[in-house]
């Protein structure tokens, strides 16, 4: 079983740099796995900036739905594993689906085996609970539903950080 560290935090508080900092402990070679998609310009200019960021030991895999499949196809290439961000595919999955029930199924799987999994994991979701309640009922269900994805994920976690400001605060581990 590796070490799985899960880290949240709001907007623009340092989430991903923590975690690509803590990926790097575990060595080289890095994987970077990649749930957003360029949808617009500015989408394009943030995976851009996210890219020029990490070095050449880092390998972008892509993929917007299938993380598990993913993971388990790579288990064991990699020094360790970076999953940037889980908010985007519960975007991903809830549209694929529309269905919460069914996002959840697949969240309750991809914790479910971390224990299985070799290669060490560093997770990173976007904390969407801390502000007003949303106006409409989409938002208000999307924010429940990433409340309790990163609920069940930093459950099963080893290690668990918030950030604030570019702070972290180890939770957990």
């Amino acid at each position: 079983m590796a070490k799985v560290l899960f880290i949240t935090g709001g907007a623009r508080s340092g989430k991903s740099r923590l975690a690509e900092a803590k990926a790097g402990e575990f060595g080289t070679p890095l994987c970077y796995l990649a749930t957003g998609r360029a949808g617009d310009g500015e989408m394009a200019d943030r995976i851009a900036r996210h890219q020029a960021r990490r070095g050449p030991e880092w390998q972008t895999l892509e993929e917007p739905l299938q993380l598990l499949e993913a993971i388990r196809g790579h288990d064991g290439y990699f020094a360790a594993m970076l999953l940037d961000c889980v908010t985007l595919w519960l975007s991903n999955l809830l549209f694929h689906y529309d269905n919460p029930d069914r996002v959840l199924d697949e969240v309750r799987a991809l914790s479910g085996a971390f224990k299985e999994v070799q290669t060490p994991l560093v997770i990173v979701s976007n904390e969407v609970g801390m502000g007003i309640v949303p106006e409409n009922q989409l938002a208000r269900a999307f924010r429940d539903l990433a409340g309790e994805a990163n609920e069940l994920i930093a459950a099963a976690a080893d290690e668990v950080y918030v950030t604030f400001s570019g702070l972290p605060l180890k939770l957990k581990g």
